[in-house]
């Protein structure tokens, strides 16, 4: 059986607030809309969950996704754009960069073969645990 794989996509993220109350759809919101319907044809969604997540704590650095799974270094990628436009390319580069995450049996995705979208968000690496 394969290693159950997660990706974490932050619901929060490019929130407009008034009043201390989220206004509208948030931008993690457009995006985890756009990576859902992706995901439905994705060759990879039986090895991938998808798990919206209230918060990730990136706020300066949002939309923020996550890749984790047992064994596997966790990566926590920042600073995707999640204007209208655009969400199309950047759901296919994190459907993109997951499948390079599947492929490594520790989880470790190298700089250069990253997506263009993902090389410059990186926001952590946490080791797996032992």
């Amino acid at each position: 059986m394969s290693t159950p794989q997660i990706l974490f996509v932050c619901t929060t993220c490019a929130s407009v607030w008034k009043d201390g109350k989220r206004q509208g759809i948030s931008g993690g919101e457009k995006l985890l809309d756009r990576l859902s319907q992706e995901y439905k044809n994705w060759h990879l969604r039986d090895r991938f969950s998808i798990q919206p997540i209230e918060c990730m704590s990136a706020c300066s650095h949002s939309c923020a996704i996550s890749f984790a799974a047992p064994g596997k270094h966790t990566y926590v990628f920042g600073d995707l754009p999640s204007q209208t436009e655009m969400l199309s390319e950047v759901s296919a580069a994190v459907l993109e960069c997951a499948s390079l995450y599947d492929a490594k049996s520790d989880g470790l995705l190298s700089w250069s073969e990253r997506p263009e979208q993902l090389k410059k968000g990186v926001l952590a690496r946490i080791p797996p645990l032992k």
